[in-house]
């Protein structure tokens, strides 16, 4: 998972990514633009590429479809598009566009896509007439024209059940939320997704399910406490958000998202991590060395996660680019894990 940096460091962290056996970048949108990043790895090295997730709302859907369709030609096919709504404050007053409904206003941006991709390939007009998005205007001039790559696959960052549901009925896959466990994964997220394809009739196990995972990775036991720290913070940070209460409901700690928001309030982000004690933490971290942590994602994710994503691997990298080798023994582990 690539955080904001320059483009310059993209690219050499793709260079590195491929060198030492990961199979792509996902790259978030913070700061930063994640379709930016993408075209600077791309040019690097040969990896899959996924915006995971790139901010839907402020761009017109005939915007996003351009980028996405010269990042699936430039990638040769090996390109994802993710999208996600983001939370209204920053979509209001950070982009100054409208948010709601959320839901129903991102499936219509993605059936959006469609019909602007279909364009492209000159399959037919554009005609898309939504509860959102109008579009019926493109000359042949304007048109970007048909690419040899496949459409590129879009997929939605989902947490809720109705969002999930949306997912399996119209996105080609989810990427699931940091703040991701077994027990959610296999009570929220699978039935959910299987509930949405199943009304429109598609097949579940066709939804690529994109799962980025906190690892408290390191040889000696100091520096596995150390991302373990990290992780707690970052569960904290992420569970602060009302919408996410659930998450800590399901394992048997109710009230966690009220108390981390207590102490966010005050801005005592210490007070916010010490809200999430190690029972609850151990549920949302694989902690070891790269024996151990290989064997504990393909024991949490394996026959869920359609493809699983290192949170930590570019801040270790940032860090030390050479320690992104012992990160891509994890990803080489998983591979032969995967073969078996």
């Amino acid at each position: 998972m690539v955080t904001g940096m320059g483009l310059r460091d993209v690219q050499r962290l793709a260079t590195d990514a491929a060198r030492v056996g990961f199979d792509g970048l996902v790259v978030t949108e913070a700061g930063r633009t994640a379709f930016l990043a993408c075209a600077a790895a791309a040019l690097a090295a040969d990896l899959d590429l996924a915006t995971g997730i790139a901010v839907a709302f402020p761009r017109s859907p005939m915007v996003t479809a351009q980028l996405a369709w010269e990042l699936a030609e430039l990638t040769g096919g090996r390109f994802r598009l993710g999208l996600g709504t983001q939370v209204r404050a920053h979509i209001e007053r950070r982009y100054g566009v409208d948010f709601d409904p959320p839901g129903p206003r991102l499936r219509d941006y993605v059936e959006t896509l469609r019909d602007c991709f279909q364009a492209f390939r000159g399959s037919a007009p554009l005609a898309h007439q939504g509860a959102f998005y109008d579009l019926s205007l493109l000359p042949a001039l304007w048109s970007p024209g048909p690419i040899e790559a496949p459409d590129p696959p879009i997929d939605i960052a989902a947490v809720n059940p109705w969002m999930l549901e949306m997912a399996g009925a119209v996105a080609d896959g989810v990427h699931v939320h940091p703040l991701n466990n077994p027990t959610y994964l296999r009570e929220t997220v699978l039935p959910g997704l299987a509930a949405g394809a199943a009304r429109a009739g598609r097949d579940p196990a066709a939804l690529a399910l994109i799962a980025p995972a906190f690892t408290a990775l390191g040889a000696a036991k100091d520096e596995q406490r150390e991302w373990r720290e990290l992780a707690r913070i970052q569960v904290a940070f992420y569970g602060s958000t009302p919408n996410y209460a659930f998450l800590f409901e399901q394992l048997g700690h109710p009230g966690t998202t009220e108390a981390i928001r207590v102490k966010q309030r005050a801005g005592d982000i210490p007070g916010m991590a010490a809200e999430v004690p190690d029972d609850l933490l151990d549920h949302f971290i694989v902690m070891g060395d790269v024996e151990e942590v290989a064997a504990g994602l393909a024991d949490r994710y394996g026959g869920i996660a359609t493809r699983g994503v290192l949170y930590f691997a570019c801040a270790a990298w940032q860090r030390d680019a050479g320690s992104l080798d012992r990160w891509g023994a994890v990803a080489r582990a998983l591979h032969a894990e995967t073969a078996r």
